[in-house]
């Protein structure tokens, strides 16, 4: 079985670029920045094919946080030097923002109300009382 789930850090906005053939595809390249336990990373080279491509187009650039499910491929081609040259890529099947909203919202700021402490009625230590016009039964531990 070859199957692989990384979470990361994009070092750098996406390449992507397209077929020439009649339905061009696209191909989008990076590479994503893991963390090892022992406080260093390893630079893994992302690949994605078709409408996944399309989507890191869209939606991703340099330091996005995400999950990237997919595969190892080698393969190996001799550069201009007549040298031949070993690659390991993970091809892309599934990606998932691991960044979270609060994240999103950075890069696009939505205003909120300003509070001040006398709005905020003490909680709960361990916990947070929930706004005014948050219907509570639509939350998922009721």
């Amino acid at each position: 079985m070859n199957k692989v789930m990384l979470m990361g850090r994009l070092t750098n906005d996406p390449e992507v670029r397209y077929s020439q053939e009649e339905n061009a595809a696209a191909v989008a390249r990076f590479t994503l920045a893991v963390n090892r336990r022992d406080g260093n990373a390893d630079f893994i080279q992302i690949v994605a094919f078709g409408k996944l491509a399309e989507t890191i187009e869209k939606y991703l650039s340099k330091g996005r946080r995400v999950l990237i499910a997919g595969r190892i491929q080698t393969g190996s081609y001799t550069n201009r030097d007549g040298q031949k040259v070993y690659t390991v890529d993970v091809i892309a099947d599934e990606m998932e923002f691991a960044d979270g909203k609060k994240a999103d919202n950075a890069a696009n700021p939505v205003p909120t109300p300003a509070h001040t402490d006398n709005d905020i009625p003490a909680a709960t230590p361990g916990f947070m009382n929930i706004p005014d016009g948050i219907d509570e039964e639509m939350l998922p531990f009721n």
